[in-house]
Protein backbone atom coordinates (compact mmCIF):
# COMPACT_ATOMS: atom_id res chain seq x y z
CA UNK A 1 0.00 0.00 0.00
CA UNK A 2 0.87 3.20 -0.77
CA UNK A 3 0.71 5.57 2.15
CA UNK A 4 0.33 9.28 0.43
CA UNK A 5 -0.48 12.74 1.44
CA UNK A 6 -1.66 15.34 -0.79
CA UNK A 7 -0.34 19.20 -0.20
CA UNK A 8 -2.21 22.10 -1.83
CA UNK A 9 -3.56 25.73 -0.37
CA UNK A 10 -7.06 25.27 -2.56
CA UNK A 11 -9.38 22.55 -1.22
CA UNK A 12 -11.02 21.95 -4.43
CA UNK A 13 -7.91 20.93 -5.54
CA UNK A 14 -7.43 18.50 -2.92
CA UNK A 15 -10.70 17.23 -2.72
CA UNK A 16 -10.51 16.37 -6.99
CA UNK A 17 -7.27 14.52 -6.10
CA UNK A 18 -8.66 12.98 -3.20
CA UNK A 19 -11.60 11.49 -4.94
CA UNK A 20 -9.50 10.16 -7.47
CA UNK A 21 -6.86 8.47 -5.39
CA UNK A 22 -9.64 6.67 -3.47
CA UNK A 23 -10.70 5.36 -6.42
CA UNK A 24 -6.71 3.84 -7.15
CA UNK A 25 -6.19 0.35 -5.99
CA UNK A 26 -2.47 -0.26 -3.57
CA UNK A 27 -3.15 3.27 -2.43
CA UNK A 28 -3.98 5.06 0.59
CA UNK A 29 -4.47 8.40 1.08
CA UNK A 30 -3.36 9.04 4.93
CA UNK A 31 -3.39 13.05 5.54
CA UNK A 32 -3.68 16.34 3.82
CA UNK A 33 -2.39 19.55 4.30
CA UNK A 34 -3.05 23.31 3.21
CA UNK A 35 0.89 24.18 3.20
CA UNK A 36 4.19 23.27 4.07
CA UNK A 37 4.23 23.56 7.76
CA UNK A 38 1.05 21.66 8.37
CA UNK A 39 2.68 18.98 6.39
CA UNK A 40 5.99 19.17 8.39
CA UNK A 41 4.04 18.64 11.43
CA UNK A 42 1.89 15.41 9.62
CA UNK A 43 5.66 14.14 8.84
CA UNK A 44 6.35 13.64 12.77
CA UNK A 45 3.18 11.95 13.34
CA UNK A 46 2.88 9.23 10.74
CA UNK A 47 4.48 7.54 8.03
CA UNK A 48 4.43 8.30 4.70
CA UNK A 49 5.64 6.53 0.86
CA UNK A 50 4.47 9.91 -1.33
CA UNK A 51 3.22 13.08 -1.41
CA UNK A 52 2.19 14.97 -3.74
CA UNK A 53 3.27 18.38 -3.20
CA UNK A 54 1.84 21.96 -5.07
CA UNK A 55 4.59 24.74 -5.27
CA UNK A 56 3.04 28.12 -4.20
CA UNK A 57 1.60 28.08 -0.90
CA UNK A 58 1.47 30.38 2.17
CA UNK A 59 3.14 30.05 5.18
CA UNK A 60 6.32 27.43 3.72
CA UNK A 61 6.03 26.27 -0.64
CA UNK A 62 6.45 23.46 -1.61
CA UNK A 63 10.36 23.93 -2.70
CA UNK A 64 11.02 24.40 1.15
CA UNK A 65 8.66 21.82 2.15
CA UNK A 66 10.13 19.43 -0.22
CA UNK A 67 13.71 20.04 1.48
CA UNK A 68 12.40 19.58 4.45
CA UNK A 69 10.49 16.80 4.47
CA UNK A 70 13.16 14.63 2.55
CA UNK A 71 15.53 16.10 5.59
CA UNK A 72 12.69 14.09 8.04
CA UNK A 73 11.94 11.57 5.81
CA UNK A 74 15.38 11.06 3.07
CA UNK A 75 13.34 7.51 1.71
CA UNK A 76 9.83 9.43 0.44
CA UNK A 77 8.94 10.29 -2.83
CA UNK A 78 7.38 13.36 -3.85
CA UNK A 79 5.46 14.30 -7.32
CA UNK A 80 5.41 18.37 -7.99
CA UNK A 81 2.09 19.54 -8.69
CA UNK A 82 2.77 21.94 -11.40
CA UNK A 83 1.30 24.80 -13.63
CA UNK A 84 2.73 25.45 -17.06
CA UNK A 85 4.46 28.79 -15.41
CA UNK A 86 6.29 26.88 -12.85
CA UNK A 87 8.68 25.54 -15.42
CA UNK A 88 11.06 28.37 -14.00
CA UNK A 89 11.65 26.70 -10.94
CA UNK A 90 12.31 23.03 -11.81
CA UNK A 91 16.09 23.47 -11.63
CA UNK A 92 15.87 24.34 -7.96
CA UNK A 93 13.52 21.35 -7.38
CA UNK A 94 14.69 18.66 -9.02
CA UNK A 95 18.18 19.41 -7.18
CA UNK A 96 16.35 18.62 -4.26
CA UNK A 97 15.62 14.89 -5.17
CA UNK A 98 11.86 14.76 -6.01
CA UNK A 99 10.62 12.62 -8.32
CA UNK A 100 7.92 14.00 -11.31
CA UNK A 101 6.06 16.73 -12.29
CA UNK A 102 2.56 16.33 -12.58
CA UNK A 103 0.05 19.35 -13.92
CA UNK A 104 -2.80 19.78 -11.45
CA UNK A 105 -5.43 19.55 -14.01
CA UNK A 106 -3.73 15.61 -14.83
CA UNK A 107 -6.62 12.99 -15.59
CA UNK A 108 -6.94 9.72 -13.49
CA UNK A 109 -4.92 7.80 -15.56
CA UNK A 110 -1.98 9.83 -15.82
CA UNK A 111 -1.74 10.63 -11.97
CA UNK A 112 -2.02 6.75 -11.30
CA UNK A 113 1.17 6.59 -13.79
CA UNK A 114 3.21 9.22 -12.30
CA UNK A 115 2.34 7.33 -8.95
CA UNK A 116 3.51 3.86 -9.79
CA UNK A 117 6.45 5.11 -12.18
CA UNK A 118 8.14 7.10 -8.94
CA UNK A 119 6.74 4.61 -6.45
CA UNK A 120 9.11 1.99 -8.77
CA UNK A 121 11.97 4.26 -9.06
CA UNK A 122 11.62 6.11 -12.17
CA UNK A 123 11.44 10.05 -12.57
CA UNK A 124 7.89 10.87 -14.18
CA UNK A 125 7.15 14.16 -16.47
CA UNK A 126 3.64 15.03 -17.77
CA UNK A 127 4.44 15.13 -21.35
CA UNK A 128 2.84 18.48 -21.61
CA UNK A 129 5.64 19.66 -18.89
CA UNK A 130 7.94 17.68 -21.19
CA UNK A 131 7.19 19.59 -24.56
CA UNK A 132 7.61 22.54 -22.65
CA UNK A 133 11.16 21.98 -21.19
CA UNK A 134 11.57 20.68 -24.65
CA UNK A 135 11.04 24.04 -26.56
CA UNK A 136 13.70 25.74 -23.80
CA UNK A 137 16.50 23.66 -24.47
CA UNK A 138 19.10 25.73 -24.78
CA UNK A 139 22.64 23.13 -26.26
CA UNK A 140 24.85 25.06 -24.55
CA UNK A 141 26.02 22.37 -22.06
CA UNK A 142 29.50 21.56 -23.74
CA UNK A 143 29.06 17.84 -22.46
CA UNK A 144 30.64 15.20 -24.73
CA UNK A 145 28.74 11.84 -24.35
CA UNK A 146 29.62 8.61 -25.71
CA UNK A 147 26.68 7.18 -28.22
CA UNK A 148 25.96 4.17 -25.75
CA UNK A 149 25.64 6.89 -23.10
CA UNK A 150 23.28 9.06 -25.04
CA UNK A 151 21.43 5.62 -25.48
CA UNK A 152 21.07 5.59 -21.53
CA UNK A 153 20.38 8.80 -21.38
CA UNK A 154 17.35 8.93 -23.83
CA UNK A 155 15.56 5.92 -22.50
CA UNK A 156 16.16 7.58 -18.69
CA UNK A 157 14.44 10.41 -19.78
CA UNK A 158 11.56 8.52 -21.06
CA UNK A 159 11.34 6.69 -17.52
CA UNK A 160 12.47 3.76 -18.08
CA UNK A 161 13.95 1.53 -15.11
CA UNK A 162 17.16 -0.03 -14.50
CA UNK A 163 16.55 -3.06 -15.51
CA UNK A 164 14.08 -2.30 -18.61
CA UNK A 165 16.75 0.24 -19.94
CA UNK A 166 19.36 -3.42 -19.48
CA UNK A 167 16.45 -5.58 -21.29
CA UNK A 168 16.04 -2.63 -23.91
CA UNK A 169 19.79 -2.37 -24.88
CA UNK A 170 20.46 -6.02 -24.18
CA UNK A 171 22.98 -4.95 -21.38
CA UNK A 172 23.48 -6.02 -17.51
CA UNK A 173 22.21 -3.73 -14.80
CA UNK A 174 25.47 -3.04 -13.90
CA UNK A 175 26.69 -1.83 -16.51
CA UNK A 176 23.44 0.60 -17.25
CA UNK A 177 24.39 1.58 -13.39
CA UNK A 178 27.89 2.46 -14.08
CA UNK A 179 26.87 4.83 -17.53
CA UNK A 180 24.22 5.88 -15.27
CA UNK A 181 27.05 7.27 -12.71
CA UNK A 182 28.65 8.65 -15.32
CA UNK A 183 25.98 10.97 -16.90
CA UNK A 184 25.41 12.33 -12.89
CA UNK A 185 28.76 12.97 -12.70
CA UNK A 186 29.55 14.31 -16.06
CA UNK A 187 26.00 16.41 -15.55
CA UNK A 188 26.70 17.12 -11.92
CA UNK A 189 23.13 15.95 -11.34
CA UNK A 190 22.18 14.68 -7.97
CA UNK A 191 19.62 11.93 -9.29
CA UNK A 192 17.51 10.61 -12.03
CA UNK A 193 14.84 13.00 -12.29
CA UNK A 194 17.59 16.44 -12.24
CA UNK A 195 20.16 14.22 -15.08
CA UNK A 196 16.99 14.25 -17.34
CA UNK A 197 15.61 17.55 -17.02
CA UNK A 198 19.12 18.84 -17.34
CA UNK A 199 19.20 16.34 -20.94
CA UNK A 200 16.50 17.79 -22.19
CA UNK A 201 17.19 21.44 -21.44
CA UNK A 202 20.03 21.26 -22.99
CA UNK A 203 19.75 19.17 -25.98
CA UNK A 204 21.70 16.21 -25.20
CA UNK A 205 19.15 13.81 -26.10
CA UNK A 206 16.61 13.18 -29.46
CA UNK A 207 12.74 12.53 -27.72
Amino acid sequence: MIRTIVVDDHRILRDGIKSLLKEMEGIELVAEASNGVELISLLNECNVDLILMDINMPKMDGIEASRQALSICPKVKIIILSMHDDIKYYDSIVQLGVNGFLLKESNYDELEKAIKSVFEGKPYFSQELLMKLLSSKNDKSGIAITPREKDVLELICKGLSTVEIANKLFLSVSTIEKHRAELLDKTSSPNSTALAVYAIKNNLVSL
